[in-house]
């Protein structure tokens, strides 16, 4: 795959997986250990997954502009090379 595709492969899989790990939690929450309750949490999965890959495409080059302003820069380094 070209690096090109590497911002919308990465949302596709952190959107995936976190949307599928909050999606369990929430169902389980809900339903508690109920029988059929697997169908039940791909039923909230899936469009939770719909909602959360379009969202980290937006919001994430926002989060990372932020981050950037937030941590702090590390100072030019000097040289280690004794000859300089």
């Amino acid at each position: 795959m070209h690096p090109r595709y590497a911002p919308f492969l990465f949302g596709l899989l952190v959107s995936g997986l976190m949307s599928f790990l909050v999606s369990g939690v929430a169902t389980l929450r809900a339903l508690g250990p109920v029988e059929g309750f697997g169908g039940f949490w791909m039923a909230a999965w899936l469009p939770a997954w719909a909602v959360a890959f379009p969202t980290i495409l937006v919001v994430a080059p926002l989060v990372r502009r932020l981050v950037a302003r937030l941590v702090r820069q590390p100072a030019p380094s000097r040289s280690t090379d004794p000859a300089r």
